[in-house]
């Protein structure tokens, strides 16, 4: 009877191996075929995110200031209305955003410096007829300066509670990333989120996912918004690049961010894809749109098919370093 089982275990072993294709070695056709699929998947309307696709340093890269010197320097977009609830806050580089809601504001990011904190987030905000007192919430993305070097002005002027992931406080604390002396010291810590945490504010509930990979605490707002009427959810993907050199932890976890969030962006029907850089999304062009005909179709919306097939378009972006990574000695 034994041995009736085994030989039974190993016909079955045998008969998967059969059926099971091999998957083959990393190559520099592996490589283009993701690419391949990447920018099939893309088509014209996600192109932007093809960027993603382009062969990242083995080696993390250090802040070259000059450059970082030069893209703060570039004259911002006027901030702009993306829903009724929505609005874009930003320098030509990194963007925040500011949900309006019935009891103050939640302000995701906060750019590079004082500086754009002050003219930037506080002018811009009153631009668009908004209070800057009414900030009650700072939800910071991931530890990048770029995303949190205007916190503390913020904090000082208005007494925000600032949310960030435990891995980018502890990262922001004890070993940066990009350590430079033009963004602002680190924040002080204070909400440490975690994966699936809540902030309600008024008439707004931001659900934080956390989607490691581009650093391990990145966190991914999903939200509600408003616009003719209608309603629609909001995903900010929290962390885009492969700035982080040849770290296969953070690789994999990238690629398993996007197949996770893929499946909640169907489940909860997510139709709005936005960004913490508006090269990624777009958002530049969308609000001049939204400023040429204020009442046709929101170039925001982008339908919960394509915002499940930039996910993909990224994932596929991400195997494609990840074979990269993998050919290197």
């Amino acid at each position: 009877m034994k041995k009736s089982a085994l030989l039974m275990a190993a016909l079955v072993t045998l008969a998967a191996c059969e059926t099971t294709p091999a998957t083959p070695p990393v190559s520099d056709a592996t490589v283009q075929a993701h690419v391949d699929t990447a920018t099939r998947l893309a088509g014209s309307d996600l192109s932007a995110l093809l960027s993603l696709c382009k062969a990242a340093p083995a080696v993390r890269p250090k802040v070259d200031e000059h450059d970082l010197m030069a893209l703060i320097a570039k004259p911002a977009p006027a901030p702009g209305k993306a829903f009724d609830n929505l609005y874009f806050l930003g320098d030509a580089w990194v963007s925040a955003w500011a949900i309006n809601t019935s009891e103050g504001i939640i302000l995701i990011d906060t750019l590079n410096t004082d500086k754009e904190a002050a003219q930037l987030i506080e002018g811009g905000l009153r631009r668009v007829g908004l209070n800057p007192a009414r900030i009650k919430y700072i939800i910071v993305t991931h530890g990048h300066g770029d995303h949190s070097g205007g916190v503390n002005y913020l904090v000082r002027r208005y007494h925000p509670k600032v949310a960030m992931g435990e891995a980018d406080w502890t990262m922001l604390e004890t070993n940066p990333d990009f350590p430079t002396p033009m963004w602002e010291p680190a924040p002080k810590r204070d909400m440490v989120v975690k994966d699936g945490d809540k902030i309600t504010l008024g008439d707004t509930t931001v659900t934080l996912y956390n989607t490691p990979g581009h650093t391990m605490g990145t966190l991914s707002p999903v939200f509600d918004v408003k616009s003719g009427g209608q309603t629609h959810r909001v995903v900010e993907w929290g962390g885009t690049g492969f700035n982080f050199g040849k770290d296969f932890t953070r690789l994999d976890a990238f690629i398993a961010s996007t197949k996770r969030m893929r499946g909640i962006v169907a489940e909860q029907k997510i139709d709005v894809l936005i960004s913490n850089h508006a090269g990624y999304d777009e958002a530049v062009a969308k609000l001049a749109k939204r400023r040429q005909d204020p009442r046709g179709p929101n170039p925001f919306v982008l339908g919960t098919a394509n915002v499940e097939r930039a996910m993909d378009v990224m994932g596929e972006c991400g195997l494609a370093q990840r074979d990269r990574f993998t050919m290197m000695k």
